[in-house]
């Protein structure tokens, strides 16, 4: 399964063509279709920066990903985010997604949107591991070993 062609923009204000514009050799994506759902995404963070740190050709991107809205609408929201969003790193992998939500769910299987959605992507966007929900140590673990194991090869 690949990662759809996509487009949209992070919270610097850089368009960006997804997955295209995955910068890293690999790439994990957490999802995120509803705003309390950001509260799942941070528990995620802890070994995002772990695994980062350890491999530097690994890359993690948040995707809010919003039904489409009016320009108006999205600048109105994008400026929300941008406030709560401080750090200019976390501002750049942050790219929000305003799209037909039932469309992308369908092309990577996403059946509802009731849990965020982690994914591991290569390069090509091909997806190599896939998780839903908040962080625990089982899928932690999980995510952990597939990128030692890729990075080993």
């Amino acid at each position: 399964m690949r990662f759809p062609e996509v487009n949209g923009s992070n919270l610097q204000r850089q368009k960006k063509q997804l997955p295209g514009d995955f910068e890293g050799q690999l790439n994990v994506i957490l999802i995120a279709f509803l705003q309390y759902q950001q509260y799942d995404v941070n528990t995620w963070l802890p070994l995002m920066a772990d695994l980062t740190s350890r491999f530097p050709a690994l890359s993690y991107y948040e995707l809010p990903t919003i039904s489409a809205r009016s320009k108006l609408e999205q600048w109105w929201i994008d400026e929300g985010m941008r406030m709560g969003i401080p750090d200019p790193q976390t501002r750049a992998h942050t790219i929000t997604l305003y799209l037909d939500k039932r469309g992308f769910r369908k092309a990577l299987a996403i059946e509802d949107e009731n849990e965020i959605v982690i994914l591991l992507l290569d390069q090509q966007g091909e997806v190599l591991w896939r998780a839903t929900g908040k962080w625990n140590a089982d899928l932690g673990r999980g995510l952990q070993a597939k990128v030692e194991d890729w990075f080993s090869q």
